[in-house]
């Protein structure tokens, strides 16, 4: 299997294209803050992911700005801190402020020179737009959590993205997976049957940060450490 196989390569965007973890962190200082003795970056985010994971199950069609309010209460409860509606609000309005990894805008101004674009993401789509701003592509497809009405792992997403593409002319077997989360893109990728690649940001860490241990690791298809590295091997296929 190779990179060139495919016609459309569909993305998670967070945690794959834009540094969700930091700007998680970032975002949460004024709560982490509070808290003594100090949290660890990896508390902090395994914390953040059962309880987006555990709220998105269990509200699949609240808009994912609220979703995070709703997190940032059940995380201030946790750790013993009183905060306001207006704070949580306020962190549900953060995901404008997460950055790109550096190597993203340069990676998707190459990539869609060759394929078709298309984004799968639990995101809501106002969220999202601040998002494509700082990713600077336009893609041929947006399908976000908002859309769908569901969140990610659930495989009404992909069959929603799937479905979608047919009518864009891009059959199942054209498609080429690519994220970073095994929890929420690679686990029901495998179910879909989708070809995968896996974009393991997190290589030089342990654990799985903001999303939740799949369990069983799903099987990919191709691995890079970086979008960089994904473009360098479109590349040489080209060369051979």
């Amino acid at each position: 299997m190779k990179l060139t196989d495919f016609k459309a390569l569909t993305f998670d965007c967070y945690g794959t294209l834009i540094d969700w973890e930091s700007g998680m962190i970032a975002g949460l200082k004024p709560l982490t803050d509070r808290f003594s003795p100090a949290l660890s970056r990896d508390q902090i985010l395994e914390a953040h992911a059962f309880h987006e994971s555990s709220t998105q199950r269990q509200t699949p069609g609240k808009n994912y700005r609220e979703l995070l309010a709703v997190v940032y209460k059940r995380l201030a409860e946790e750790w013993g801190i009183s905060v306001t509606w207006h704070e949580c609000q306020t962190y549900g309005r953060s995901v404008e402020h997460w950055p790109a990894f550096e190597d993203s805008v340069d990676a998707l101004r190459y990539l869609k020179r060759y394929y078709r674009l298309v984004i799968l993401s639990n995101v809501d789509n106002a969220s999202f737009a601040h998002s494509n701003k700082k990713l600077q592509v336009d893609f041929d497809a947006v399908y976000t959590a908002e859309d769908i009405g569901s969140y990610k792992p659930s495989p009404r997403n992909f069959d929603y993205m799937v479905e979608n593409l047919d009518r864009l002319g891009i059959q199942k077997n054209q498609i080429l997976h690519t994220a970073e989360s095994m929890f929420h893109d690679h686990g029901p990728a495998n179910q879909a049957g989708l070809a995968n690649c896996w974009v393991y940001r997190r290589h030089e860490q342990e654990g799985f940060g903001a999303t939740m241990n799949p369990g069983e690791m799903p099987t990919y298809d191709m691995v890079f450490n970086s979008m960089a590295a994904l473009v360098k091997a479109h590349q040489e296929e080209l060369r051979l």
